[in-house]
């Protein structure tokens, strides 16, 4: 199996890559996991892992800057249908489009748009309001059952680092959510792309399994 995690100057890429580099040996499979930037590697990859940290902007704009790479993804995601996983910005990039700063237009494969969070401000203790940006551990509320998020169990936590998030219109497509002073999209997805928001590679056990399940997922 060969897995491409997405190298555009942005995100947690070692981490990444340890994440699934000890799913896979865990499974037994005999998998090549490759950091890149190579649209040719892209175009080849068996699973396709798109990270991001930052701005929408800057992530798409970064993307951009590599010749021939938005193309690469969407060939592969698109026409020959492979796995996609989106973390944290590489999901929000799923979306139709961003809000952050400047209105920046996303690769449309998911229905809404990218959007500040504004948590209700009594939430908090002394009515302060839930701090933004949203980091640290939240609890999934499962919306739709889905194969990436098979068997994590009745109470499962993952991590969040993040000020906006991504608004979906297609509530068949919003898989997950959490309570932050307001509900919020934690993971999407539709036909053989899964986007998260929160972090699989930072989230422990819990996150292995998710990696683990996206490496078995035949949509």
């Amino acid at each position: 199996m060969n897995i491409v995690i997405i190298d555009y100057g942005s995100g947690n890429l070692r981490s990444a890559a340890n994440a699934f580099e000890r799913a896979a040996l865990e499974l037994g499979l005999t998998s090549k996991i490759s950091v890149t930037s190579s649209p040719e590697d892209v175009a080849s990859a068996d699973r396709i892992v798109l990270p991001g940290v930052g701005a929408f902007a800057d992530c798409k704009a970064g993307l951009e800057a590599v010749p021939d790479l938005v193309d690469a993804l969407t060939d592969v995601v698109i026409t020959k249908a492979r796995p996609f996983l989106g973390i944290c910005v590489g999901m929000q990039l799923m979306a139709d489009k961003g809000h952050e700063h400047v209105e920046t237009s996303g690769f449309g494969w998911i229905s809404g748009a990218v959007t500040a969070l504004s948590p209700s401000q009594d939430a908090g203790p002394g009515g302060a309001g839930p701090r933004i940006p949203h980091m640290g551990w939240n609890r999934l509320n499962m919306n739709h059952a889905h194969p990436v998020l098979d068997g994590l169990g009745e109470d499962p936590f993952f991590y969040f680092v993040h000020s906006y998030h991504l608004a979906c219109e297609n509530e068949q497509q919003l898989h997950a959510t959490v309570n932050y002073g307001q509900a919020v999209t934690a993971a999407v997805g539709r036909d053989n792309m899964f986007g998260t928001q929160f972090h699989p590679e930072k989230s422990q056990s819990l996150g292995l399994k998710l990696i683990t399940n996206f490496l078995q997922w035949s949509p």
